[in-house]
């Protein structure tokens, strides 16, 4: 038989899927290598993949059996990361998904670098990016500091809430539409988790009390997607203490508007805003339109990007080569009347 559901966690070894039929959801084995055939809008698997939080996937479930996953569905979208390891293969932190809520704290003092890095990866998912800064009891002009982070986050929604107080959350409710996914990034200490249970109307997620310096304590320890009574579901992660960036020209373009506005303006079309003459990124720096503090921060996050890229480039060719290697070798034994191994 088989059984349409979605990821709802992903464990070592094994993930939980809620049936489309909303039973109860069922604890399923991952082969080894850990992977799943990832098909395309035709049915024809594109290639095989890590099964990720929200994922829409196909089980087998003959009677009498365990079930098995046997393909993850079409992605609409996914909010990705660098690997965690060495290796050049991509991190898939949640799949399709609607919203991300990028959260970042107004106590400790929020970080610029860090809300661009994320919008980055927001924006490169496919997903509507929205800036969720919390603990705005704990400051005494939150709107003047959400005005602040309004200059990074460029065509993005900021909105200052206060959970313990219960304000500013009025906006993200009205986000949780039916069958719509909204997914919580940011930095441990966030008040990730805490949101959530706002949000959902109950504790669904653990919550740490603040340490003696301020600042929040890790709760969350795995992504898991909790369904609401509406039919939206909320997407909890763990802290990012590094965010490996995955992205592209437009992603980093619709994050740095201002520059990519500024660059059209450049007398090269390939000015590096470097020492090039007429560049007229470098002149709104000097001018003070442009801060240096965000120019930088372009710079860096356009090397990493292509850096990333081109790792990604190398393991996709040496992924080729070693089937191109097999298939050779396979061809050769079956001239020699070999059977394959």
């Amino acid at each position: 038989m088989e059984i349409a559901g979605r990821v709802v966690r992903v464990d070592r070894g094994a993930v939980l899927v809620l049936p489309a039929d909303g039973a109860v959801p069922v604890r399923v084995a991952v082969a080894r290598d850990g992977v799943v055939p990832l098909l395309d809008a035709a049915g024809d698997p594109v290639e095989d993949v890590p099964p990720a939080v929200g994922d829409h996937v196909l089980l087998d479930h003959p009677a009498g059996t365990d079930p098995a996953l046997r393909a993850v569905l079409p992605r609409r979208t996914a909010v990705v990361r660098d690997g965690a390891d060495r290796t050049s293969r991509a991190q898939v932190l949640a799949a399709n998904v609607d919203v991300v809520l990028v959260v970042e704290h107004l106590d400790p003092d929020p970080s610029p670098g860090r809300v661009e890095r994320l919008l980055t990866l927001a924006w490169r998912s496919g997903a509507t990016p929205v800036v969720v800064l919390t603990k705005a009891d704990l400051v005494p002009d939150p709107e003047g500091m959400a005005d602040e982070v309004r200059a990074v986050a460029i065509g993005a929604e900021v909105h200052a809430v206060s959970v313990a107080a219960g304000t500013g959350l009025d906006p993200l409710r009205a986000l949780l539409g039916p069958d719509r996914t909204l997914v919580v990034v940011g930095p441990s200490g966030a008040g990730k988790s805490t949101l959530v249970n706002a949000l959902a109307g109950t504790d669904v997620m653990a919550t740490g009390e603040r340490r003696a310096d301020g600042r929040g304590r890790h709760t969350t320890a795995h992504r898991e997607l909790v369904p609401l009574a509406g039919g939206a579901c909320l997407i909890d992660t763990p802290g990012l203490r590094g965010v490996g960036l995955v992205a592209d020209a437009e992603a980093l373009d619709a994050t740095f508007a201002d520059v990519a506005d500024l660059a059209t303006r450049c007398r090269f079309a390939d000015c590096a805003h470097r020492t090039e003459p007429g560049c007229a990124v470098l002149a709104a720096v000097e001018d003070g339109d442009l801060p240096a503090r965000r120019l930088d921060s372009w710079r860096r996050l356009a090397r990493e990007a292509a850096w990333q890229e081109e790792r990604s480039d190398a393991r996709l060719a040496a992924a080729h080569r070693a089937r191109d290697r097999q298939t050779t070798a396979a061809y050769h034994r079956l001239l020699r009347g070999r059977p394959a191994r």
